[in-house]
């Protein structure tokens, strides 16, 4: 995979030279340059389309200054976490890893393959692998909206995600 350097948002309108402040929605274009990309950001009402020859361009809205990143998710260290957890028998451990794996499905990692019910009446998971093909049996706790959201915060915080 090829990467790139690109250039962080201006917070300055191009076409205007006045600041973009959060809140507020802009296009960003990106051009060649002599020492690669080039990045310029518009203000929406002084948008008037991409320059010629540019190589990309898209819309967006200047986020906040103390409003911190989501963090990136490491798909592969998350797997490794659910893998961890598979023979947890406690209730954080089915937790987390239920939690784990309902992100790795919104992630497209995982693929829910059927829901049921095992001999002991839990309700489990059964999701595949995407790339390994492997399915999983994860054991539905039963978690309140609420509970899943702090079991998601813990996890992230575990993998130092927060």
């Amino acid at each position: 995979m090829t990467e790139y350097d690109l250039p962080g948002p201006a917070k300055v309108c191009a076409a205007t030279g006045r600041p973009l402040n959060p809140g507020d929605r802009y296009y960003a274009v990106l051009t060649d340059g002599d020492d690669g990309f080039v990045r310029a950001d518009y203000a929406a009402d002084a948008w008037a389309g991409p320059p010629p020859g540019h190589r990309a361009y898209w819309a967006g809205t200047v986020r906040p200054a103390d409003k911190p990143r989501r963090p990136a998710i490491d798909d592969d260290a998350l797997v490794a976490c659910f893998d961890r957890l598979g023979a947890a028998d406690d209730p954080d451990g089915r937790s987390f890893r239920y939690v784990a794996a309902l992100l790795l499905m919104r992630r497209k990692r995982f693929r829910f393959e059927d829901a049921v019910r095992d001999d002991a009446g839990n309700d489990v998971l059964l999701v595949r692998d995407v790339r390994g093909g492997a399915v999983h049996r994860v054991i539905d706790p039963r978690l309140t909206d609420d509970r899943a959201a702090a079991v998601q915060v813990e996890l992230f915080r575990v993998l130092g995600w927060e």
